[in-house]
Order: C-alpha cells, then sequence, then structure tokens
C-alpha cells in the first residue's frame, strides 16, 4: 500500500472497478483515435485509509478539464486513463487536483505505449505467481539505478523476495506482503525520482483499456 515502511509500497487490488466519466461511453477506442494519443496518471498515495481522500469523480472530471477525453478511472486508488492530443504534465494534473481537491499528490504521467511496454518488461511475471503480489513501481524521470542498487540489501538477504530495479520501473516480487518485505526506506530514496507503485492485478485492469 502507498506511503508504509516509506516506500511506493503496493496496493491491494480491489473488486473490479472501471469507471467512465460521464457521457464517455464503455467501450474503447484504439490508440491515437480522433488525433488523440492515450494517457495513464497515476496519482501516488491517495485514499490510503482516511488520508488524501480523492473521488474519483472527481479526478475523472479535472482530467476532462483539462482537455481530455475518454476519461476513465481504474479500482479507487488513482489510476486515470483517458486521450488527449497532447501529453497532459504531471506538474499540470497535480496543480489541478490540488485546486480540485486540496489534496498535493504526486503524479506519474505515461504514454500507453510506454506503461504497456514497462508492464509487459516485468521480469518477475512468472511461474504463475499471483499477480497481487507483484508490485511495479513506475518511475516519474529517470532513476539511479546504481545508486538503488547500492542502497538495497544483497539478493539473498531478500529471499524469498525479488527486486529488479531499472532506469523506469522497479519490480518486486512480494510473497509474504509488502510490510513484511525487508527492502529499507533509504533505497527508495537513493532511486532519486518519484515512484508510485501498483500491484500486478492493477497494472493489468489498467491494461486491458489501453
Amino acid at each position: 500500500m502507498t506511503g508504509l515502511r516509506s516506500s511506493p509500497g503496493v496496493e491491494r487490488d480491489g473488486a473490479s472497478s472501471v469507471t467512465p466519466s460521464a457521457g464517455s461511453g464503455g467501450s474503447a477506442v484504439p490508440v491515437g483515435s480522433g488525433g488523440s494519443s492515450r494517457w495513464v496518471a497515476l496519482l501516488r498515495g491517495i485514499n490510503v485509509g482516511t488520508a488524501k481522500r480523492v473521488p474519483m469523480a472527481e479526478l475523472r472530471a479535472v482530467v476532462e478539464a483539462s482537455g481530455a477525453s475518454l476519461v476513465r478511472t481504474v479500482l479507487n486508488s488513482g489510476n486515470v486513463v483517458f486521450d488527449r492530443s497532447t501529453e497532459l504534465s504531471a506538474a499540470d494534473l497535480r496543480a489541478a487536483v490540488l485546486a480540485a481537491t486540496g489534496v498535493d499528490a504526486e503524479v506519474v504521467v505515461l504514454s500507453a505505449e510506454r506503461f504497456a511496454a514497462l508492464a509487459d518488461a516485468n521480469p518477475l511475471r512468472i511461474d504463475d505467481r499471483e499477480p497481487n503480489r507483484l508490485g511495479v513501481a513506475f518511475a516519474a524521470a529517470p532513476l539511479d539505478v546504481e545508486a538503488g542498487s547500492a542502497a538495497a540489501p544483497p539478493a539473498a538477504d531478500l529471499l524469498p523476495e525479488e527486486l529488479v530495479v531499472t532506469p523506469e520501473a522497479v519490480y518486486q516480487w512480494l510473497p509474504n506482503g509488502v510490510l513484511a518485505s525487508p527492502v529499507p526506506p533509504a533505497f527508495w530514496k537513493a532511486l532519486g525520482a518519484t515512484v508510485t507503485a501498483r500491484n500486478d492485478a492493477t497494472v493489468q485492469k489498467i491494461q486491458a483499456l489501453l
């Protein structure tokens, strides 16, 4: 769960919930349809317990007000898929959410193609592992892989957990859950950029809309 152990954590997957904005329709359209491109926005640390509450209807309205169309949210954890002719910057979306809801949440925005590529590149999606025990932390900017790797425990000390660090994402296999992870807060800080994590069950729900 985002924010636990001073790490991005991995959210727990709930019941299937893909919610379109009013008037957007429920069907997907190809990437680039109507001259627009498809994008994914991920908010960090919202709707965890009673802190940083952002209703998904308000989040969809904020994204629509930016000029986006076919705006849909996945679950209640700040996952938005939308079409827009140009990229919506993370800084602009963060400011718009703050203005509309009073919640200041860091944001990662990725093209649909980039999100799908990072999801498909997950080297830990093997052996029929439970998707809700696999984590992907998406980065807002290139990560310092060398510094992060130096701050991580040796692989042998992580077992049975597994950790793979790349310039654009961090992949985790968390068989004992997020709270039992031996990865220290110093690791996440050493990466040098904002990351926000989702479990692979949520990642796959988002991918289904791309």
